[in-house]
């Protein structure tokens, strides 16, 4: 549960607690969770007293109602920590927890919301499957309708805490011709629900993904996100551009990091009698780096603060996540060069981050998907501005 105190707290006191969270408890045990192979579970407890589940939900549904502008902020800090600790509840507090607040029924509201903001509830976001990744309109779950509710079959991948989520919203396809998608919320435990991890990770190996397989699962027609039958892709597009707007302030905070510990690098690592630091090619790879790293600041928290005032500025928020999650890979590699031989061996922060950081172009959308969609949109964009 979210204490009082935090709930009292202004945000500029809230972000500086989170500050000292990350610094005195995520990094400080990103190792030990490395060795132990999951987040430790008293971190997980400590994320949610801190309100990190619920700190954009409302705070009439026990959330803690800051803006996405805040929570960029806030992702800013918590991700110069591993990225697998906020797996553990980015999935509640974009992808689900936005597309119920935007089309749920009062009483899905009700029944989730605030379990989810206090930590107790864990949501995934189940729209992969096989051959339906960028293409959403693929999809191959069925929900065939019955006279208390629907049936649920078909196979979803790489779902974000598939594994131990409480609920799942599964997106399928219903109606006679099979043509319209809905979403559904879905008890992991319930009967014909089976979740598998993979075998190995490339990175994010503390928090893997999963698969799920639904076979003749039944839910009742309550579970129908909104009520309505066939309005899913739309229901998905609010918690889409909320993920995808904190998946490029992930990439932000790591990347920060990543510079850091670079930065460090450079100045203690002595070579030809001097600090590596001290030579050009090295300084152009850090001053690129911080250059780049702060255009990709500023234009996420741009689009945070447009997502504010109104409608999601979709490809503003597709550039973004586009050029942040690039220039992480790119940050990345350069710390990997400048550490020589200690940015590929051994359990220091930045092997593991050069690893984390590459999904980071595949999550939400691939970079050649937003490349292709703002292609597209350029013209009529062009002519807007």
């Amino acid at each position: 549960m979210i204490s009082a105190e935090i709930r009292a707290l202004s945000f500029a006191d809230y972000l500086q607690r989170i500050r000292e969270f990350t610094n005195e408890e995520l990094v400080s045990n990103e190792v030990a969770m490395v060795r132990a192979g999951s987040v430790p579970d008293r971190l997980v407890a400590r994320m949610a007293e801190l309100g990190l589940c619920g700190m954009t939900l409302p705070r009439e549904y026990g959330g803690l109602g800051w803006t996405v502008a805040q929570q960029v902020r806030l992702t800013f800090e918590f991700t110069r920590a591993s990225v697998v600790y906020r797996s553990r509840f980015s999935t509640t507090i974009g992808l689900v927890s936005q597309a119920l607040l935007a089309h749920g029924t009062d009483r899905q509201r009700r029944r989730y919301l605030e379990a989810m903001a206090n930590g107790s509830c864990v949501a995934a976001f189940a729209l992969t499957e096989d051959d339906a990744g960028s293409d959403a309109t693929a999809v191959r779950t069925t929900a065939r309708r019955t006279g208390d509710g629907y049936v649920l079959n078909g196979r979803k991948r790489y779902i974000t805490n598939g594994a131990w989520a409480d609920v799942l919203l599964v997106f399928a396809r219903t109606g006679d011709d099979q043509t319209a998608l809905s979403a559904f919320f879905v008890d992991r435990t319930a009967p014909g629900v089976r979740t598998r991890l993979p075998a190995a990770m490339n990175g994010h190996a503390e928090g893997p993904i999963a698969e799920i397989e639904l076979n003749d699962v039944r839910v009742g027609s309550e579970a129908l996100l909104g009520g309505e039958e066939g309005d899913g892709l739309r229901q998905a597009l609010r918690g889409i551009n909320h993920a995808r707007t904190h998946v490029a302030a992930t990439a932000v905070g790591q990347a920060t990091r990543l510079l850091a510990e670079a930065s460090r690098h450079a100045a203690r690592r002595t070579q030809f009698g001097q600090p590596i630091a001290e030579f050009g090619a090295i300084q152009a790879m850090l001053g690129r780096s911080y250059a780049e790293l702060e255009a990709g600041r500023a234009l996420v928290l741009d689009c945070a603060r447009e997502f504010d005032r109104g409608a999601p500025p979709r490809e503003r928020i597709s550039a973004a996540k586009l050029y942040c999650t690039e220039m992480a890979s790119e940050v990345a590699d350069r710390a990997v060069q400048i550490l020589g031989g200690e940015g590929i061996a051994g359990d220091g922060p930045v092997p593991r981050m050069w690893r984390d950081v590459r999904a980071l172009r595949i999550y939400e959308g691939t970079s050649q998907i937003h490349e292709r969609n703002l292609a597209r949109a350029l013209p009529g964009l062009l002519d807007a501005s």
